[in-house]
């Protein structure tokens, strides 16, 4: 089946409504969301927050007079950007690119991380092409293999991971994310990390489906590299996504293209023809050009601030109470096996009986409620606006159909 966006009506917002409720639900006035649309798709693409379309509206209003951008306020901007979205890494600004794209930043780590022929870089089963398409590559260039880990009912992808690691003695790369991106199974990086670190080998991870709800622990994971696309749990624009490099790689690494605003001569455009500028500090090497303007960086600010903002509740017992509240519900109504143990907190799938997928898939259609339907799974990623009670109500339009 392909991918479908299945727009329920929930009930009516009221400030009032949430005077005695969990604190941490009262959130939904943050969000612009069109009436009648139940919206589970973060996954995809993030809810449009209302200080992210008035940051967006601000630049285009801007842009207008394009002489009135200053570069000192431009690269200002870019600065404060790449800062915040460090505090998702380990704070250190110096090592964040701003690249357009997981596959651009994960194009770069294939670009670096050492591997030699006979070598070979593990993937998971099913991975999402990001993280798979540069390293199908790169084995290619180099004469090395590529490992899938297979999905096998009733072993989680950790244990998978752990099993292939010790079969196959020629991996040199662990290429993987922290939640899977089909139906939030969750991978124990810290087990993971560990393991690699005593083969020797190498971790590169793709945080698109976690980062800005789950920590990211890369003091102790030790990754060489980890991006995550703006646009998603993020809540930002597309088109800017963040690529952190491992101390070793700010100072060494080669980056996928040569453009002015990753080299310390970009302020006036002097480039001697003879050699170029110095790359910029730490990550900025990495810095695409073209990624960085205004419209993005503006909406990158207000969503990263926004983000930020919510590591106290902290985000992912929020988001939990959301899914829990749907596992609850199904067990209920005697739907529980739909829903498989392991997920993370924020993002789930749903697997109906083949037979009632498409039924599934069509009173929630009717409903208007927003998932992604794709392989046998209906996939659950709630955000904030969201409350427990509308999890209730997809477990009741799920159980019709069953």
């Amino acid at each position: 089946m392909t991918d479908m966006l299945v727009v329920a009506t929930p009930l009516p917002y009221s400030s009032a409504m949430h005077a005695s409720r969990d604190p941490t639900e009262d959130h939904r006035s943050l969000f612009s969301l069109p009436p009648g649309a139940l919206y589970l798709n973060t996954a995809s693409d993030g809810p449009r927050l209302h200080a992210v379309l008035q940051a967006a509206r601000d630049a285009i209003n801007h842009s207008t007079m394009p002489w009135r951008l200053d570069m000192a306020g431009w690269t200002a901007r870019i600065e404060r950007v790449r800062t915040l979205a460090s505090r998702l890494f380990d704070g250190d600004a110096g090592g964040v690119a701003l690249v357009p794209s997981a596959g651009y930043g994960l194009s770069t780590a294939a670009r670096n991380v050492p591997l030699w022929p006979g070598q070979a870089v593990l993937v998971l089963e099913g991975q999402f092409p990001s993280n798979l398409l540069p390293w199908q590559r790169r084995c290619r260039e180099v004469g090395a293999q590529l490992v899938a880990v297979p999905r096998i009912p009733g072993i989680d992808w950790t244990e998978a991971v752990l099993a292939t690691l010790h079969r196959n003695k020629d991996i040199r790369i662990l290429a993987l994310p922290h939640a899977y991106w089909h139906d939030g199974a969750l991978l124990d990086l810290d087990r993971i990390s560990e393991a690699a670190r005593e083969r020797g080998a190498s971790l590169v991870l793709d945080l698109s489906q976690s980062l800005g709800v789950l920590p990211a622990d890369v003091a102790r994971w030790q990754p060489e590299f980890a991006v995550a696309v703006g646009h998603k749990w993020l809540l930002g624009g597309s088109g800017l996504a963040y690529l952190w490099a491992a101390p070793q790689w700010r100072a060494e690494g080669e980056p996928l293209e040569q453009n002015w605003i990753a080299r310390t001569g970009r302020d006036d455009w002097r480039f001697p023809p003879d050699a170029p500028p110095p790359y910029l500090d730490g990550a900025r090497r990495y810095d695409a050009g073209g990624v960085a303007d205004p419209l993005r960086l503006a909406m990158a600010e207000a969503a990263l601030a926004q983000v930020l903002s919510w590591q106290a509740l902290p985000l992912s017992e929020a988001l939990g109470k959301r899914t829990a509240a749907l596992r609850t519900a199904l067990d209920n109504r005697g739907l529980g096996d739909w829903l498989a143990d392991g997920h993370a907190p924020h993002l789930c799938g749903v697997r109906p009986p083949g037979d009632r997928l498409a039924a599934v898939a069509g009173v929630l259609e009717e409903a208007g409620v927003i998932v992604t339907v794709r392989h046998g799974l209906v996939r659950i990623a709630p955000h904030l606006h969201v409350e427990a009670r509308d999890m209730v109500r997809v477990a009741d339009l799920m159980a019709r159909a069953a």
